[in-house]
């Protein structure tokens, strides 16, 4: 049985060095993206993207929103809270019913970067591309984010919610 112990002990070492190992040597910088249309107008879809502090009302594992006060140089603010996350972001550019940028304001998370909305009008509604411009700065983060839960599975769960949203706000 201790030989058992032993063997299984070795194999997780070497399994945690290989995470590790491969996780070093992805690049830290990231894109991701995807998108989706909805039948909504820009100006419903973008109402419901630039106003963070409804976010609890319909995103999934979003507790509630603190809204903050303006950083330094006038930047909106906001705090999500969810079960196992606090995170602040900060607005960094809206252009109404076309682009809304948020940047992760939390410099000691081991993640960081933005989420860039854009808004195009289509025939049937509103298409929505979400791009994710990361940085994993911890290897064994990098591994997980690659491999396990994949760079696109919060964009498409927010794209999720959004139609969700969307849906029943247009329902009568």
């Amino acid at each position: 049985m201790m030989r058992m112990l032993k063997y299984l002990l070795i194999l997780i070492a070497i399994a945690a060095l290989v995470v590790f190992v491969v996780g070093y040597r992805l690049p830290v910088q990231h894109t991701a993206s995807g998108e989706r249309e909805f039948a909504a107008s820009p100006g419903r879809a973008f109402g419901e993207i630039a106003n963070p502090s409804e976010y609890s009302r319909w995103r999934s594992g979003v507790q509630r929103v603190e809204m903050l006060p303006p950083d330094s140089t006038g930047r909106r603010r906001f705090r999500e809270i969810s079960l196992s996350d606090e995170i602040t972001y900060e607005i960094e550019q809206q252009i109404p019913d076309r682009l809304f940028v948020t940047r992760i304001a939390d410099e000691n998370l081991p993640y960081g970067g933005t989420w860039t909305f854009e808004l195009e009008p289509t025939q049937t509604g509103t298409l929505v591309r979400i791009t994710e411009d990361g940085e994993v700065r911890n290897p064994i983060f990098r591994f997980v984010s690659k491999y396990v839960i994949g760079q696109t599975r919060g964009i498409n769960k927010y794209l999720d919610d959004l139609d969700d949203r969307l849906r029943t706000a247009a329902a009568p």
